[in-house]
């Protein structure tokens, strides 16, 4: 946004009532302006066609094509913000299948001027139009629905699914056995893991360790969902072992550390604005497996991750970043690559191709 320009949204809304009221929450904002309202999925593909809003204000029950179909078609065909906003959030599969399909954040709705936290669901609504709005998305290849996956074969491939092959490595190709694999996301990352975890076989050999940048009360829920989606199981990280071919989120307001023996929860003060932080995690992979160690920064907002992730470079291990290419918000692993934490950029398709091929292989330490 630049001087004085107002952020242009656009009102996806079936109910009158609640078009009004999201009329006059973003009309109160001196931030936004309403760009139009739609009132169904068809009629909202062709506004952002005609009107090009900055952001768009998303209702998933619509009559005709559903909000999740309009999402994954916005993005593959006219790329632009998309916040949902949800009457009930507790329902968590609506959060998790909207950022699957590409949703930048999920937000509640404001409902009634009447109930007591209005002005705080307001605030909050509009702040995240206001921050998505300023996010470059990019366009996006189509994805199964849910319920139409592919189904997965007995080593967890998805059976009939070819894998993209990343480069070929660096030609200082040793065995080394590596022991971890640490993986950070921020906005975008729901899609971005699904596509990961979906590329690697139950018996992967490695624990995964996971910090996900999402509000705390969708934790619990995100992790059942993960696991619901991929191959691998998945469970909210907790002081105690770990396994091989585990998936360990870290769960909300605490950060996670891992060590060869196990994994602790850590009572600690944000870091980067971020806890869980993926620079905690990273540094504890750096300290504690040094070159045994794998670490992959996702999409993400903002520059958490980035220095874990140089400190485990620098400590040997080899470290993935998400290109440009297919990051929703390239922030988090453009900042690494730009402090030389990264041994190499991948687009996400290809970074699970990378890690069956290291775990299989081993690479030499740099």
């Amino acid at each position: 946004m630049t001087g004085t320009r107002k952020i242009r949204v656009l009102v996806v809304e079936d109910s009158p009532v609640v078009q009004q009221l999201l009329a006059h929450v973003i009309g109160e904002d001196p931030r936004l302006e309403l760009a139009g309202i739609a009132a169904s999925g068809e009629q909202a593909l062709r506004m952002v066609v005609s009107l090009k809003p900055d952001v768009v204000s998303l209702d998933i029950r619509l009559p005709g094509i559903d909000g999740f179909a309009v999402t994954e078609r916005l993005m593959r065909e006219h790329p632009v913000p998309i916040v949902v906003v949800a009457s009930d959030v507790r329902d968590l599969d609506i959060p998790m299948r909207a950022l699957q399909a590409g949703a930048l954040a999920v937000v509640e709705k404001p409902g009634s001027m009447a109930r007591a936290d209005y002005q705080t669901v307001a605030r909050h609504l509009c702040t995240q139009l206001t921050i998505m709005s300023q996010v470059k998305v990019i366009r996006q290849r189509g994805r199964p629905r849910n319920g139409d996956e592919e189904p997965v074969g007995t080593n967890g491939r998805r059976r009939g699914a070819s894998v993209p092959m990343p480069p070929p490595l660096p030609p200082s190709v040793v065995k080394r056995q590596f022991r971890a694999l640490g993986i950070t996301a921020s906005t975008g990352g729901p899609a971005a893991l699904v596509k990961l975890l979906r590329g690697l076989p139950t018996n992967f050999p490695l624990p995964v360790f996971v910090v996900q940048h999402i509000g705390a009360p969708f934790v619990a829920g995100f992790a059942s969902w993960l696991g619901s989606v991929t191959p691998l199981p998945v469970a909210l990280a907790s002081d105690g072992p770990h396994r091989p071919g585990h998936v360990y989120v870290a769960p909300g307001e605490l950060h996670l550390t891992a060590e060869p023996g196990g994994m602790r929860l850590v009572h600690g003060d944000p870091v980067c604005g971020q806890r869980p932080s993926g620079d905690v995690l990273f540094s504890s992979l750096a300290s504690a497996f040094g070159a045994a160690a794998i670490g992959v920064l996702l999409t993400g907002m903002g520059e958490d991750g980035a220095r874990g992730l140089t400190a485990m470079h620098r400590a040997g291990a080899y470290t993935i970043a998400e290109h440009a290419s297919t990051a929703v918000i390239h922030s988090m692993p453009g900042t690494a690559v730009r402090l030389g934490g990264v041994t190499e950029e991948l687009p996400i398709d290809k970074v699970a191709a990378r890690l069956l091929e290291l775990v299989s292989t081993g690479v030499e330490p740099s």
